[in-house]
């Protein structure tokens, strides 16, 4: 049991009821961590506490808006109270206004998605690093949840990709910050993955997603929470401010559907799918 990478310690996961944020509780879970879920939804946050506990983790479900000061302090708080200490945070939650060309953007809309990705992810920070510097010579690690969008943008999402971009940046400030005090932060930048926005978009979409990447493949939620997991263990302990693409290739750059071969025509490009891991 010991040998478990996250044994007798605790993980943080917000935006934990579904999707990446949930694969990556379970997680958490199974490399032996007691975890705490956050989120809007509730019931389904408990759904996913429940599921953990069945399985014979620990997982505590605590209702949480991540613009809202109170409520993340109070989630900071109640993990503290429960647990005893924070060892590493996941800090996941993502909204916005459905796609659409910029200037068709409602400014409330825009303004929703700065929120909830740049504000919701400082405030995380804001809490989570004083209750890490707390674990002493222990300190801490925390990934954000980015996404290829914000390295190199996607047309018709000025707000997810402003987002993301912003919380790449306030990550490397936050590593700078605690780099000499034990506490790590870095930030994973997904392309396409399956999760129930893409799952809901179609085969179509799915398979025009796939050929986006040169791995010619959409990525799994799992694969997303194993990178989480592992720059939260001791195995990435010389990793801080660092941005992880899990896109099958994506940002490497272009692969064409075939490859070339002299004397035939060059193959088109596939159509852009989902690139992001809504």
């Amino acid at each position: 049991m010991n040998d478990l990478p996250m044994y007798r310690r605790v993980a943080l996961v917000v935006g934990a009821s579904k999707g990446i944020g949930a694969a990556t509780a379970e997680a958490f879970a199974a490399a032996g961590a007691a975890v705490v879920l956050a989120a809007r939804d509730a019931p389904a946050l408990a759904s996913v506490a429940d599921g953990i506990e069945r399985r014979g983790g620990r997982a505590l479900a605590v209702r949480t808006d991540v613009t809202d000061v109170d409520s993340v302090r109070n989630l900071v708080d109640r993990t503290v109270a429960a647990f005893g200490r924070l060892d590493a945070a996941f800090n996941n939650a993502t909204d916005g206004p459905r796609p659409a060309p910029l200037a068709d953007i409602d400014p409330d809309e825009f303004d929703r998605g700065i929120h909830t990705n740049v504000r919701g992810t400082f405030l995380g920070m804001k809490f989570q690093i004083p209750a890490m510097l707390g674990n002493g010579s222990g300190g801490g690690a925390i990934v954000n949840m980015a996404s290829t969008a914000g390295v190199s943008g996607t047309a018709n999402l000025a707000a997810y990709v402003a987002g993301k971009a912003g919380i790449i940046g306030l990550t490397k400030v936050a590593a700078l910050d605690y780099a000499d005090r034990g506490i790590r932060v870095n930030v994973v930048a997904p392309g396409p993955i399956l999760t129930h926005h893409l799952a809901a978009a179609g085969s179509q979409a799915q398979r025009l997603a796939g050929l986006s990447t040169p791995m010619r493949r959409i990525g799994s939620a799992i694969e997303v929470a194993n990178v989480v997991l592992w720059l939260c263990s001791p195995q990435s302990s010389f990793v801080t401010g660092a941005v992880i693409p899990i896109d099958g290739g994506q940002s490497a750059g272009n692969k064409p559907p075939q490859m070339y071969r002299p004397g035939q025509p060059m193959a088109e490009p596939a159509p852009e799918g989902a690139n992001d891991e809504r």
